[in-house]
């Protein structure tokens, strides 16, 4: 039962990464179909990342009242739906109004699965957990690619994943009664009803919002990595576009490979190590790559920052019930979702903003920024006064180590005083 359990919760990660690169995959050639234009998809990723954190913030009370099983269920039929609506659309305004299931569905089910393995299921497989939605965000793309190919068919791109998750619907519905036998056995074994902590009473938990911190910072690094990177290569190092798609995707690799590996690890390794090692093997990775360093080089680093930061987000999941109460956890873990989803939306933002302003060099300054401020949020959960005196040691390490850098490239006094700013 537990076997044929975690194979439909992988099955279901899947689903969840499916959609996410649809959009950008299709975008140049649907949008003609439909008489939009370029930036439109932005407007149309907003509303979908909106969406995604208001059902983030809303699946504790969700969980408490209908359980994992169901929310899950109904979440993925209400992203098959948006999807095979996305297959008919003829105008940007439906697109509009079917982001919202679509979004509304991503953001339950991440926080609905996440909590249930953390509660239910060994450190290995919230890892694990994580791959198989990079599985599905790398075959999602694949299979807009194959009909694009076909006549630029989107429209049977979309109907085809959507078709995916409905089977997952389906496998989903005839297992239902298993998700109830699990969540029964677990509120038996505690002797209590357990009582529903509110977003509200869950902010207050000590460390909660540096938890919320750490996921903002770690989640709006890698979506701006995967965004940005290959213009950074293509900008400073002086590669063409064709090999610069294809180092960034160094990064990804990077981190698949991490959380196979940390995987493994996380039976002799405790979650809170795994984030601290990763982090600083991020940290390392970025600090090669803002010198000015040949391009195979700094390909070589951004694989180490994928592979530093992949234990960090399951990671941090994993050891919330333990840091701050099974009770408080469904609700921890959505303020931590939301937080995760506004900083992969707002972060990319900001990040192309100074890039145009000061140079994509800055991109990898960010990132180790980024990572910095992560590392010390998540020491800070900890509340070990050696380990946050390291960190700041480690900050200041960084700035002292990249005065040739900043100099050469005329933005020394940004860096220092947004690194004071954190200190």
């Amino acid at each position: 039962m537990v076997t044929l359990l975690l194979i439909i919760i992988y099955l279901a990660f899947i689903g969840l990464g499916l959609p996410d690169a649809l959009l950008g995959s299709a975008w140049s050639v649907m949008k003609n179909d439909i008489h939009a234009t370029t930036e439109m998809a932005g407007y149309i990723s907003l509303i979908i990342s909106f969406s995604t954190v208001v059902s983030s913030l809303s699946a504790s009370r969700l969980l408490h009242r209908f359980g994992t099983g169901k929310v899950t269920l109904f979440s993925i039929l209400s992203t098959t739906i948006a999807l095979l609506g996305f297959s008919f659309s003829e105008n940007f305004v439906f697109l509009l109004v079917l982001a919202i299931p679509l979004g509304l569905g991503a953001g339950s089910v991440d926080a609905a699965l996440s909590n249930y393995v953390a509660l239910h299921f060994k450190a290995k497989h919230m890892n694990w957990l994580h791959c198989f939605w990079g599985i599905g965000a790398v075959t999602g793309p694949l299979v807009m690619a194959y009909w694009l190919n076909q006549a630029n068919n989107w429209r049977a791109g979309y109907v085809t994943v959507g078709l995916i998750l409905f089977g997952i619907v389906v496998i989903l519905l005839s297992t239902l009664s298993l998700w109830k036998i699990f969540e029964k056995v677990r509120v038996e074994g505690s002797g209590d009803e357990k009582k529903r902590v509110s977003n509200r009473e869950a902010i207050r938990i000590p460390g909660v919002k540096m938890s919320m911190l750490a996921m903002l910072c770690y989640n709006g690094s890698e979506t701006a990595a995967g965004l940005w990177m290959a213009s950074f290569f293509i900008v400073s190092k002086g590669v063409s576009p064709g090999t610069a798609a294809a180092l960034s995707s160094l990064f990804f690799i990077g981190i698949i490979l991490g959380r196979v590996i940390s995987g493994f690890l996380s039976t002799h390794v405790s979650s809170k190590n795994l984030i601290r090692y990763g982090g600083i093997i991020g940290c390392f990775g970025l600090v090669i790559l803002v010198m000015p360093v040949p391009y195979w080089v700094a390909a070589g680093a951004l694989f180490i920052v994928g592979l530093g930061g992949a234990p960090i987000y399951p990671s941090i999941v994993h050891a919330t019930p333990e840091r701050f109460g099974e009770k408080a956890s469904p609700s921890v873990i959505g303020l931590e979702m939301a937080s995760a989803y506004t900083g992969s939306t707002l972060i990319p933002l900001g990040m192309g903003l100074i890039a145009s302003e000061w140079g994509m060099s800055m991109v990898p300054l960010i990132l180790l920024i980024l990572f910095s401020v992560m590392f010390a949020a998540t020491e800070l959960v900890n509340r070990s006064t050696k380990a946050t005196r390291l960190t700041v040691w480690l900050l200041l390490q960084v700035i002292k180590a990249l005065p040739l850098y900043t100099k050469r490239n005329n933005h020394r006094w940004l860096f220092l005083l947004v690194c004071g700013l954190f200190l």
